[in-house]
């Protein structure tokens, strides 16, 4: 799940909330959405290989 922040920057949060904090993990932010929705993939893809 990929979210603006108010700096400008996107972010890259976990689907599903953490049962201990009840948010959701940080998984990286970056400058762009491209960069972001690219590094998303990779995530999905290494969560399955």
């Amino acid at each position: 799940m990929i979210r603006k922040l108010k700096s400008g920057e996107y972010r890259i949060y976990s689907r599903k909330k953490n049962p201990k904090t009840n948010k959701r993990r940080n998984l990286g932010t970056f400058g762009s959405l491209e960069a972001a929705k690219k590094h998303e993939r990779q995530i999905q893809y290494f969560k399955r290989h």
